[in-house]
């Protein structure tokens, strides 16, 4: 088993339904919201020639859109979802609105100054062709004044409260009279009063305003993803609105609001009052972040696959075996002690039953190699009766391999141990031994004739059973006939029995050997069988074993590690045997137990991880493939807190570990990096390799420790870095929006023979 590094390629399977996700820069209204008028002038020609102009009366009317509130309805949304608790120092928060053009339905200002170039002689990058008016702004605990436990308190009350400056200090949005309907005074809005020194830091600019914000398409299974499809599905259209600022490493609570910046044009490029600006909040949720510790999933599965995040691991470490190291010229004795520690065996100390000290190795069902094949039981084998049966004695070295006698024992104490399936089983071989015993009374004991209802009904139900189907029925019809006359003469039937040899234990026994007969049995017990087949098929995907029987030495799976195995069939063999064995009187139950030993799929192959991926990522998606095929597992299993165990019915050859699904969201990796991403041709959306290069996103925030990004202001601007890494000389919002998608990290482990 090798490994593939996360940052590195790894295999592609190809969905069965692929699903189509496309930005859109932005979407311009044909008429933004507002009041308007419609003038209506007629020129007529006189008749002494001169121009006569009529104008008709004005007609006014509306463009209504939300402009103080928003529907909650409306917002599809938010990420991280509210009141949740996470690591997300790495995110920029976003919302999701179904009207995908609410956020352009409103002008914001006129023309806004260009930028400063970050560069001597660059050309001045040219502003978006629109600036939404409504950015998402992020606030951490102790910040607004309103609300110092960011717990998302506001201050209520109507537009014409806000707009006298009745709501509180805070320079209110200054909207012309003439813009606001008569109605809207008396709206109700949430307003938030952001410091001015506050408002300055985490503001977005103008320019950058148009990248914090674009249109996506959500497209249905099967959807074209190429360019002979362009026209948008309307249904499947969005807006969103980004965040310019990442949450507090630190941790800690957090408010977003969606606030409008209507009114508040001079403020964006200027610096904002001293007594600050109260914003109308649209919208506004809370979440939780969790100290950063620096180590996130990306980093801890790059750490089981990697010894320094680029050099993969040696199969052999990945193997479920002891470490050692082998001296320069092993002795034979020692050949044998390497090779069976390399399948997976460990050494431990023995106490034979004569009372002897000595030294055997011992595994559990997992193996590090291909156990060896043992012959399977025959219809004479010896049938083991005891562990010590089980027991492999190495004469040449003069000790034991007790794996399949510590298999027998740990499923006979199993059995022992549970009540309800011990009485089980002896229901089961009382209910076979009696369908055994009927079946052989039968003058025809073939599976093709005899039924098990036959076999399990009172013989009253048997004897009739024969008297309707006997030479066509001419016996029921005869013995009708002869009721009444043998009624009233008071005579009675006397059964008439053949005389048959008497059956014997082997005969029994070699009744229950015949293949045809197996499955008349197994439905006879049915019940009975169920219950102790059920018990069987657990024991045989390991639900029960202790954790020790599968990894006998901690040292197999050290902290944060990963290991592959393969699962001994004989051992769970071997382990069902030993449960079988208890409550077995004579020969025929040993012969009954045969009818339960065909059970549900023994796993070909586990995989064990010790890692904090295991607490901390409960929801990880783990997808294990045999070729281009996804094989399912037939048990996940958590021991402990940090142990997760996953066993698989055929032996796979690649097996992938991804970071949980939360939709698509933005922000940086782990290691301080996103994944630049191709933006055209047929492979659009495709990874094309980590930026910046070296790792580090520190250079694209804004001066001071707020987090805030800067997008495409002064200095070291994260957008034309990103046009430059691509070789072009502007990037659109929705081209950055694509870049900046924060994909679910996954790391894949192939093996290659």
């Amino acid at each position: 088993m090798t490994t593939t590094p996360a940052s590195g390629p790894r295999p592609f399977t190809v969905p069965t339904a692929q699903h189509r996700t496309r930005f859109f820069d932005h979407r311009i209204p044909s008429l933004y919201a507002g009041r308007y008028e419609i003038h209506d002038r007629q020129i007529l020609k006189g008749v002494d020639g001169d121009d006569r102009v009529l104008d008709a009366t004005p007609q006014p009317f509306d463009v209504i859109e939300p402009r103080f509130s928003i529907d909650p309805g409306g917002i599809n949304a938010r990420f991280p979802a509210p009141d949740a608790v996470g690591t997300y120092s790495q995110i920029l928060p976003h919302l999701n609105l179904d009207a995908p053009g609410l956020p352009w339905n409103r002008p914001l200002g006129p023309e806004y100054p260009k930028p400063v170039p970050s560069e001597p002689g660059a050309p001045h990058p040219e502003p978006p062709q629109a600036v939404p008016w409504m950015a998402l702004l992020l606030f951490r605990e102790d910040e607004l004044p309103e609300d110092p436990d960011a717990v998302g308190s506001v201050t209520a009350g109507t537009v014409r409260d806000l707009l006298s400056s009745q709501l509180g200090p805070g320079q209110p949005p200054g909207l012309p009279s003439e813009s606001l309907r008569e109605e809207e005074y008396e709206e109700r809005c949430a307003t938030v009063l952001v410091p001015a020194d506050l408002f300055d830091k985490v503001k977005p600019l103008p320019v950058e305003m148009g990248y914090l914000a674009h249109v996506r398409e959500g497209g249905r299974p099967d959807a074209t993803v190429a360019g002979s499809d362009p026209a948008p599905d309307e249904k499947q259209l969005n807006g969103v609105v980004i965040a310019n600022r990442f949450p507090a490493a630190e941790g800690g609570r957090h408010v977003v609001h969606l606030v409008s910046l209507e009114g508040f044009d001079q403020n964006l490029t200027a610096p904002a009052p001293a007594e600050g600006v109260r914003l109308v909040s649209l919208t506004s949720w809370t979440f939780t972040t969790e100290p950063d510790s620096g180590i996130g999933f990306g980093d801890l599965a790059q750490h089981l696959a990697t010894t320094d995040g680029v050099t993969p691991r040696d199969t052999e470490e990945l193997r479920l075996r002891l470490p050692v190291t082998a001296p320069a010229n092993p002795s034979a004795p020692q050949r044998e002690a390497l090779d069976r520690m390399a399948g997976g065996a460990v050494a431990l100390p023995q106490r034979l039953e004569t009372g002897e000290r000595t030294v055997a190795f011992h595994r559990g069902p997992l193996t590090a190699r291909p156990a060896r094949e043992l012959p399977p039981p025959g219809p004479d084998a010896v049938r083991l009766e005891s562990s010590g049966e089980a027991l492999i004695y190495l004469e040449e070295y003069g000790v034991f391999d007790t794996a399949y006698g510590a298999a027998f024992t740990a499923g006979r104490l199993l059995a022992l141990s549970d009540a309800e399936f011990r009485a089980g089983l002896l229901q089961f071989r009382s209910a076979a031994r009696s369908a055994v015993r009927r079946l052989a009374s039968h003058p025809q004991p073939d599976g093709t004739v005899v039924t098990a209802r036959q076999l399990t009904a009172p013989l009253a139900f048997e004897a009739f059973d024969h008297m309707l189907l006997d030479d066509d029925g001419t016996r029921f019809t005869r013995a009708v006939d002869q009721a009444g006359p043998q009624l009233r003469a008071g005579l009675r039937r006397t059964a008439t029995t053949s005389a048959r040899p008497p059956r014997t234990a082997a005969d029994l026994r070699a009744l229950v050997g015949q293949p045809g007969l197996a499955n008349l049995l197994t439905q006879a017990a049915g019940d009975q069988l169920s219950t102790v087949a059920g018990w069987l098929d657990r024991l045989r995907r390991l639900e029960m074993l202790g954790f020790e029987h599968l990894v006998p030495d901690s040292r197999m799976l050290p902290e944060e590690s990963i290991r592959f195995a393969y699962v001994d069939p004989d051992w769970v063999r071997t382990a069902v045997d030993g449960a079988l064995s208890v409550g077995v009187g004579h020969a025929l139950d040993a012969d009954l137990n045969n009818l339960a030993t065909s059970g549900g799929p023994v796993p070909a192959c586990a995989v064990l991880i010790r890692s904090a991926l295991v607490p901390q990522w409960p929801q990880a998606v783990i997808t294990a493939y045999r070729g281009a095929g996804v094989v399912e597992p037939l048990r996940s299993a958590v021991y402990g807190t940090d142990i997760r165990l996953l066993l698989y019915p055929r032996v796979i050859d690649r097996f992938e570990l991804c970071e949980p699904p939360r939709g698509i969201c933005f922000g940086i990796g782990d290691v301080g990096t996103i994944e630049l991403r191709e933006i055209s041709g047929d492979r659009i959306g495709y990874p094309k390799g980590e930026f910046p290069k070296p790792a580090g996103f520190r250079r694209f925030l804004r001066p001071g420790d707020t987090d805030v990004l800067n997008v495409h202001g002064d200095g070291d601007a994260l957008v034309p870095a990103l046009a430059r890494a691509h070789g072009i000389q502007q990037l659109s919002s929705a081209l950055f929006a694509l870049q900046m998608i924060n994909a679910p990290q996954a790391q894949t482990f192939s093996y290659r023979p």
